[in-house]
Parts: C-alpha cells; structure tokens; sequence
C-alpha cells in the first residue's frame, strides 16, 4: 500500500507503505536507518523529514551520499561530503510545483495516462478495508488488455490489483503492535505471479508519521527505522552549504 509517494524515491525502495511528504501535514522527525539480512549487507544511515522535505544520508559502496529532497521546490540534490560536491535534478521550467493533493479513491487512477481508461466499478470489501474498484483497459500494439486495482477508501491508494498478465498484489492488515514504543500497524503485503510461488512482505505502519518504519522481505531481509525523535528539523539540513561545487551531469555518448 503505497501510502504517498514522494519519500519513496529516497528510502525504503520497495516498500508498500511509504511517507506523506506533504507540507499541509508532514509530522516532522529524525530517525536512524539500518538494513540487514542473509542477502543484504548490513548497512546504517540517517533520515531527516521536514516541513515538505526529506534529507538521506546513506554510504553506497563505501562512499558517503547525502540525498535531499524539496517537494515544494520540486527538486532534488544528490551531495557527495567527500568531494564537496553536488548534483541537481529540478522539474522542467513552467511545471506546476504546487504539492500534488492529498490521493483519494474516487480520483481516476488512470488520469494523465496514456493508451489506459478506467473505469468506476463500485464499492467492495478488500481484507476487511472499504475499497473502490477501478477496471483499467489498456491498448496497445493493437491489443486490448484489462486488469483492476482497488482504491482503499481511509488511504486513497491501492491495497490490491490484478494485471492483465495475471499478476496479483493484495495487502492485508493482520493487526496493531507496538514497536520501539510507537503503536504501529502490521500488514502483510502478497504478490503473486502465474507459475511461481507467492512472495510474502511484512510492513509495520506508523499512522502518526505515515509511513513503515519496519519491513521484512522474503528471505528475512529488514529495512527498519530506528531511535525516531519528533520535532522541527534544521533548515540547514535541507540546503547544499555554500562550499559546494556543483557537477554537469555526463552527456550521453554518441552511437
């Protein structure tokens, strides 16, 4: 269940719930990071989540990489400390850069899609959640295809699809627990594809901070948030320091 979008980008890649970045109502924190498992290295870093904005500081082969991310800028700044250097990826002069609302069920999720429709189907139960079906057509190469994911009504974002290839994702909430202090919940988040075994993830949500602070992949792999400390973030953690050099990115090479 992809709860938001924006912090996604930036941390707990495959993750089903992800963090509400929006200004309106960002509950503001610090938190370490740690990821560990047999088919992972262990690995530590640093979140800082803002009024709108997000800072990672994680080590990607040895090397230290600060990322920072300003939704209402709409830009984001990749900082290597080691070199004093930084790259700048910004949104296209003339975007809108007002943060996008807050999803909702009854938004078509097909809107500025191209060759997908969708089309309102109704209400329906989805592992106890209220929900809003959505039955999408795809066209292309001349083929109609049609799949359908279901909207949860609370969180406006999907808690199951079923693709026209087969492919399946539900999302189930197995129920609260409390974790490192916090009252958090835990669901369990299944994808199934034709003629291989289901695979199973876990995730432990905080509804305060809108996002999972703990997830368990197949294979016992973790990625979790730890020691989270509320309260206003610096404005210095979110900018490049001025001693700071910023790089070209390469062109692409000629073929």
């Amino acid at each position: 269940m992809k709860i938001q979008r924006t912090v996604q980008i930036l941390i707990l890649a495959g993750a089903a719930l992800t963090l509400t970045a929006q200004a309106a109502d960002t509950v503001q924190f610090s938190a370490d990071i740690t990821t560990s498992g047999p088919d992972v290295p262990a690995a530590t870093g640093k979140m800082f989540i803002g009024d709108g904005r997000v800072r990672i500081e994680m080590k990607q082969d040895g090397r230290e990489v600060v990322r920072i991310h300003d939704q209402q800028r709409r830009v984001e700044w990749i900082l290597f400390p080691a070199d004093k250097r930084y790259l700048e990826n910004a949104a296209p002069a003339g975007e809108n850069t007002a943060p996008p609302p807050p999803p909702s069920a009854e938004d078509n999720p097909c809107a500025g899609l191209q060759d997908v429709t969708c089309q309102r189907i109704g209400a329906e139960q989805v592992g106890g959640r209220d929900a809003i079906k959505w039955e999408m057509t795809v066209t292309r190469d001349g083929k109609t295809l049609t799949g359908a994911q279901w909207l949860d009504v609370q969180r406006g974002l999907p808690v199951k699809y079923v693709m026209p290839n087969g492919q399946t994702m539900e999302l189930t909430m197995l129920g609260t627990e409390t974790l490192n202090g916090r009252d958090v919940e835990k669901w369990e988040m299944v994808v199934t594809v034709p003629e291989q075994a289901p695979l199973r993830t876990l995730q432990w949500y905080d509804p305060q901070l809108k996002l999972a602070v703990r997830e368990q992949f197949p294979g016992d792999n973790v990625q979790a948030l730890e020691h989270i400390q509320l309260g206003a973030q610096p404005d210095d953690l979110f900018r490049v320091p001025a001693e700071y050099t910023r790089m070209e990115p390469t062109p692409p090479t000629a073929k």
